[in-house]
């Protein structure tokens, strides 16, 4: 009996492509997170807690209640004091993190209101020269600590620097140590609440000066918060660090901060601390 092929139609089907964007991969686990998700729940991983970093804009907006924050001092922006020269001049350098982030400087303050309370904020962003501490952020940061102390207000910094104070101006930015701790010195002699916020990392001058000396000193879970890193303090004294050094939960046991706030808690922390504080 003759063969007979059956006859078949090919019907070439794309693949369905999956748009970029659409999803972003934990630096703790792994585990890939629909963006939109993600952004429901802060920016912080639902399956092991590991908390994004944040803009300075972003922390004001889950901070501050919707319309009420007004920034101070924003036209304020950095010169080149010392003329630093280098791979990118200071002046290069300042001039593409002002184009890539939108910010003028590290830094951004103002007033505005927590759960109807009114507060002064000021906030780093460590997308800026990793949010280190120049003339202007300690200028900004001081003006703000000075005008909360007039109007009898509380004080709130959100510290994310990994820069510490900023090299590329040398001493001015040493002196900015100086002038923001003064400025909460005074605020605090006037019988006013800080309250400092230590998110990934915190190090350096930063935590040195203003970030260390808050009333209520609170932290992001699992954050990076120290003087200098672990390697560079493993080579100086020749020994092996714990394994969590210098992280949130070792410094909790350790007595350098008070309180560690998963940051959906944190607006709901501030405004029930300021009401039990003032």
């Amino acid at each position: 009996m003759p063969l007979f092929k059956p006859k078949y139609t090919v019907v070439k089907v794309k693949k369905k492509e999956i748009p970029e964007g659409l999803w972003t991969k934990c630096e703790e686990c792994a585990n890939p997170i629909y963006n939109k998700t993600l952004e429901e729940n802060a920016r912080v991983c639902p399956k092991c807690g590991y908390h994004f970093t944040l803009t300075a804009s972003e922390r004001i907006n889950l901070l501050i209640d919707a319309q009420s924050f007004k920034e101070l001092d924003a036209e304020l922006s950095s010169c080149d004091p010392l003329g630093f020269k280098g791979p990118k001049t200071y002046s290069e350098k300042l001039a593409a993190d002002q184009k890539s982030t939108g910010l003028k400087e590290a830094v951004i303050s103002g007033m505005g209101e927590l759960e109807k309370k009114k507060v002064a904020i000021a906030v780093t962003d460590s997308r800026f020269i990793m949010g280190s501490m120049g003339s202007v952020v300690g200028e900004r940061i001081s003006r703000a600590i000075e005008k909360a102390t007039a109007l009898r207000l509380p004080v709130i910094i959100v510290s994310g620097s990994g820069g510490g104070a900023r090299m590329y101006e040398g001493m001015f930015s040493l002196m900015q140590m100086a002038k923001t701790s003064s400025a909460l010195s005074l605020h605090n002699k006037a019988g006013l609440l800080y309250i400092s916020i230590l998110t990934n990392p915190t190090m350096a001058g930063i935590m040195a000066s203003f970030a260390g000396l808050g009333d209520l000193i609170i932290a992001e879970p699992k954050a990076l918060i120290g003087f200098t890193g672990p390697r560079v303090i493993e080579q100086t004294i020749r020994q092996r660090l714990p394994a969590d050094f210098q992280k949130s939960e070792f410094l909790l046991e350790h007595g350098l901060i008070d309180m560690i706030v998963p940051r959906k808690n944190l607006k709901k922390t501030l405004s029930d601390a300021i009401e039990y504080l003032t």
